[in-house]
């Protein structure tokens, strides 16, 4: 049939203003304008995904490094060990040779020394297991890959008394937690917009779209109301529940950016506190360290000149390398949260990598909030604020 030539004229008058518009500034443009700033806004977001990605695996490497690198350290703290001991046991056979010492002396120090070379042997399972991982994040085969002994002399870097708030630029996964809130507040204009219908022309005269060849034969309320207000009011609530899907969809993003920030700051707290303990707990450990060797070589002395028994020696040799172990483990521990304290702080990323790793698209401006609508929308009707207003509220 025919199309009335009221219809027309309202075909032709919303086409015409929708193609004589410049994009941006019309309810038209908006749709296109939003719809790329959501994809771009996506795209950053899976920049900066990319970028935390690669910083967790560069921090995992880091650390597992520094923790093999303590192995070494208590490696060759084993090893110096035993030697003590086999010294040790040494002195206690001549001493029971010159008759001054008993058998269950030798037996103790005998005792002690194997139990030594176990541990020695016993450390490196886990740095096998550290070498192996570090392969892996390298990208080698864990058979082919090997990393020579070398004991951990490094120490931290100095941590600033105070951590500015530009963390907040500094860390991928915050920027993309940001990213993602900004895609979803660009859905709630898309969402919106499409309660203003766009038709496009045919050539004889007529108009396509989905919604209105689906209202052709619809009762007399089309041909009253007119096409504008009939393709909102005949979508069974669709417009609206993608609407309020959209802002709950924005809400959701909201909250989980809020999460990461709040994440982030417990992250570098964490190891602020961290940093701060133990570089008082390394420097009590230093001078325990110091006590417990003073303690055995008196106690040694004591032992050779006959005063004491070889128990206070085993008493003093057990003090002095527990004492020790405790100190090359802090200083491993050190290292790892200087590298947790690095990544939490961003690894030195910030948001314009994420810029020049996506390329720099401008985006559409936004729809202005002085952009005229159409006269009769059902979002006109109910008082509902313009997309860029309710991104604002949020």
């Amino acid at each position: 049939m025919g199309v009335p030539p009221r219809l027309a004229a309202r075909a032709s008058t919303t086409a015409t203003a929708c193609n004589s518009t410049p994009p941006g500034s019309s309810t038209c443009g908006a749709r296109s304008g939003r719809s790329v700033n959501a994809q771009k806004a996506g795209q950053q977001s899976a920049a900066a995904d990319l970028a935390n990605a690669r910083l967790s695996a560069q921090a995992t490497l880091a650390q597992t490094y520094f923790s093999l690198r303590a192995l070494d350290a208590n490696q060759k703290l084993l090893d110096e060990t035993v030697a003590a001991y086999q010294r040790s046991l040494q002195l206690t056979q001549n001493q029971y040779a010159a008759g001054v010492a008993a058998r269950s002396d030798v037996i103790q120090a005998q005792t002690q020394l194997q139990s030594a070379q176990a541990s020695a042997i016993d450390n490196g399972v886990q740095r096998a297991q550290d070498e192996h991982a570090i392969a892996v994040l390298v990208g080698e085969p864990a058979s082919s890959f090997s990393l020579p002994p070398m004991p951990l002399t490094a120490t931290p870097p100095a941590v600033p008394a105070q951590v500015p708030s530009a963390l907040l630029e500094r860390r991928p996964d915050i920027a993309s937690a940001e990213r993602k809130a900004a895609a979803a507040n660009e859905q709630i204009g898309i969402a919106i917009a499409a309660f203003f219908p766009s038709l496009t022309l045919s050539a004889n005269g007529g108009f396509q779209s989905s919604v209105f060849s689906q209202l052709l034969t619809v009762p007399s309320r089309f041909w009253t109301v007119g096409p504008q207000l009939a393709a909102t009011l005949f979508d069974a609530g669709l417009r609206r529940a993608k609407t309020e899907a959209a802002r709950a969809a924005y809400d959701e993003s909201v909250a989980t950016y809020r999460l990461a920030v709040l994440t982030a700051f417990q992250d570098v707290e964490d190891n602020l506190a961290s940093q701060r303990i133990l570089e008082r707990e390394i420097l009590v450990q230093q001078q325990a360290v110091e006590s417990a060797r003073q303690a055995l070589a008196i106690v040694t002395n004591e032992y050779k000149a006959g005063t004491v028994g070889f128990l206070n020696v085993l008493t003093a040799q057990t003090t002095a390398f527990t004492a020790e172990q405790k100190l090359q483990t802090i200083a491993g521990q050190r290292m790892v949260s200087s590298v947790g304290l690095v990544k939490a702080l961003g690894g030195g990323w910030d948001v314009s990598q994420m810029t020049r790793e996506t390329g720099d698209v401008a985006a559409p401006a936004p729809l202005p909030s002085s952009a005229s609508a159409p006269a009769v929308t059902p979002v006109a009707q109910s008082g509902e604020a313009s997309p860029q207003i309710d991104a604002q509220s949020k």
